[in-house]
């Protein structure tokens, strides 16, 4: 059974920096999608970044483009989310979240369409806090 746990999620000021962490267990992913999304208060879910795991093909939502990077450690199965000069608008709780599904190299880029479809498998989130 695949486990997803997040952990990092911190209340900083605008400008700080977290990083926040996702342990995987039960599955070892290798061409797989694996994202994080994230829910703020009163609005729906969205998809934050996203790496294809065959290449390491990553994607972002255009908000935190140049702000954000997505990594996976793959000795460790843990993945990642560096978060650099973050800003109010990005509290919220976040979630990691995996597909077992192998997709050969040309369907990487579904990975970045943040399709919830494609992410059955999700961990139980950890809260960023934003202040102004």
């Amino acid at each position: 059974q695949v486990r997803l746990m997040e952990s990092g999620g911190d209340s900083v000021q605008a400008g700080g920096s977290l990083r926040l962490s996702c342990a995987v267990s039960g599955y070892t992913f290798s061409s797989n999608c694996m994202g994080w999304f994230r829910q703020a208060p009163g609005k729906a879910r969205e998809g934050v970044a996203a790496i294809y795991t065959g290449d390491t093909d990553t994607y972002y939502t255009d908000s935190v483009k140049g702000r954000f990077t997505i990594s996976r450690d793959v000795a460790k199965n843990i993945l990642y989310l560096q978060m650099n000069n973050l800003k109010p608008e990005d509290t919220a709780m976040y979630y990691c979240a995996a597909d077992r599904n192998l997709r050969p190299k040309h369907m990487g880029w579904v990975c970045g369409e943040f399709d919830e479809e494609v992410f059955p498998s999700w961990g139980q989130g950890t809260r960023v806090t934003v202040s102004s």
